[in-house]
């Protein structure tokens, strides 16, 4: 009876922050932004199901085509970063139950984890918020098998490898730092285990679709790599990635601080040793290649766990310290939660730029300072693109001759999204809409959007190809990161339109 006592108040103590996790997830973010540029991406992914994609491997558009079904609304856009949030932090929870942990120390995981970097992680419709969990759960995978040897943990660690793989491939740099993690410390015994190569194989089916269509299409993944080291990684400094670790749980740091102790001293946690390398030889990976910060999130929720177990044995009984951390963790968030969290608006952030300038906040992928945080600025301005667009595309009459082209995935998706023409089909020459042009009859009219600053601003260059091009508008959100941005629309074509885009996305390919 005191068993099941107690095992009703973990589950309701439980179901009590999954609850919580998933309204603010929903409450801190405040209406005046709109989706992110990158979710558009993945929503559209669901009208175009395939073994891979150029830009994402496949697994997202899973989840695309679930809120499609759905209804597509911006509630169930947001359900599923929370939902993998939420699944976190059951891990987590699982991980400190393995470990032994006290009924407070898993309450003190999850609120740990509700209070970090986690929460804006679970606000976007990316891949990130399923890649942190996938790493979770394969640590809490690993920690079961090395507990009591079971064959099925190696099969469900490579089932969450396979579903992490298909995710985003930032899962092999786990792998590369969990490879000499294990073989230098006693868990090496794994490698002697005829299922793991048996799990590895199961691992390998499940991923061979999108293997099989990387190669089938030249690897189009190095390519995005290069281009993404080129454009991105070449401003990240190696001392900002560390420094940004701290930021990510800088009122879960003695947490993190516990953890590392506690691998040191702490006898219950030696057997464990290849966590913590494990973290160390993925960090290293990361720093060397120059990795964004949030690449490393996924090694987090494990060593929140670990601290999380080890600070509550050093607190033993004792009643007031452990409240008084629990209240410290959360004042400290709700201090910073401004800085984190989408809650001010875009006037309220300029207004204080000085304090999100001292943490790095406004500095965008150009190295640059900005007038807002990058993601803030690209949720924003859509709704009005999509609208000068739809006026575009009010005053075509042949709607099934014209073709929609963008500059960026951004700008097609959230036309796609917010346009009031459901059929509109907007695409690029950008990410995987290269691909999704639709010519199947003679295109008559184009309607162009062009980014802000480009070079030919009064289309001197398709003048001879159309009879009238007409500029419809331009977006001047001046917080969105696409501020002006220009919607042309160039009618009555004089030459074979479709000729001519072909050939430009052969090049556009070639170059890919």
């Amino acid at each position: 009876m005191k068993n099941r006592y107690f095992g009703l108040t973990e589950i309701s103590t439980l179901t009590g922050f999954i609850l919580l996790k998933f309204i603010l997830s929903y409450v801190l973010v405040n209406d005046v932004y709109e989706l992110h540029r990158d979710e558009f991406l993945h929503l559209d992914q669901a009208h175009h199901l395939s073994a891979g994609f150029t830009s994402v491997p496949p697994l997202m558009s899973i989840f695309s085509v679930i809120i499609k079904f759905l209804g597509n609304g911006v509630f169930w856009v947001k359900f599923f970063p929370a939902l993998f949030g939420a699944a976190t932090m059951v891990f987590a929870w699982l991980i400190t139950d393995k470990l032994k942990g006290s009924f407070y120390a898993k309450c003190l995981v999850a609120v740990a984890y509700i209070c970090s970097a986690y929460l804006r992680l679970n606000i976007l419709y990316q891949p990130n918020s399923f890649d942190v969990l996938a790493w979770t759960a394969i640590f809490y995978c690993l920690l079961c098998y090395f507990e009591d040897s079971k064959a099925k943990y190696l099969y469900y660690f490579a089932i969450w490898v396979a579903l992490g793989f298909l995710n985003k491939y930032n899962i092999l740099f786990l792998i590369l730092g969990l490879l000499p993690a294990i073989l230098v410390t006693p868990g090496r015994r794994i490698f002697a285990n005829k299922h793991l190569y048996f799990a590895t194989a199961l691992a390998l089916l499940i991923i061979a679709p999108n293997v099989i269509w990387q190669i089938t299409h030249n690897f189009p993944v190095i390519s995005h790599m290069k281009e993404l080291a080129k454009t991105q990684l070449v401003n990240v400094n190696r001392v900002d990635f560390f420094k940004e670790q701290i930021l990510f749980f800088v009122n879960d740091i003695f947490l993190l601080l516990a953890a590392f102790a506690g691998f040191a001293i702490y006898k219950p946690f030696r057997k464990h040793f290849w966590v913590i390398l494990t973290f160390i030889f993925t960090l290293i990976i990361f720093s060397y290649l120059k990795a964004k910060s949030y690449y490393a999130l996924g090694l987090y929720p494990v060593i929140l766990a670990f601290g999380c177990v080890y600070i509550s044995h050093l607190m033993g009984k004792k009643h007031l310290f452990p409240s008084l951390l629990i209240v410290f963790i959360i004042g400290s968030f709700a201090y910073i939660v401004p800085i984190m969290m989408p809650v001010s608006a875009p006037e309220g952030i300029i207004a204080n730029h000085k304090r999100y300038e001292r943490v790095g906040a406004l500095r965008w992928e150009d190295g640059k300072n900005h007038a807002l945080p990058q993601d803030y600025a690209d949720m924003q301005g859509w709704k009005e693109l999509a609208q000068i667009t739809d006026s575009a595309y009010a005053k075509v009459k042949d709607k099934s001759a014209v073709v929609v082209r963008t500059d960026n995935y951004g700008q097609a998706g959230a036309i796609n999204y917010y346009s009031k023409y459901k059929d509109i089909n907007a695409v690029s020459y950008n990410a995987d809409y290269l691909y999704w042009f639709k010519m199947d009859k003679p295109i008559k009219d184009l309607i162009l959007i062009r980014e802000a600053n480009e070079e030919d601003p009064e289309r001197k260059k398709e003048q001879p190809f159309f009879e009238k091009i007409t500029k419809i508008g331009e977006l001047r959100n001046p917080y969105a990161r696409e501020k002006g941005t220009t919607v042309f629309l160039l009618e009555g074509a004089k030459i074979d339109v479709n000729s001519r885009l072909k050939s430009e996305i052969e090049e556009e390919k070639h170059d890919h």
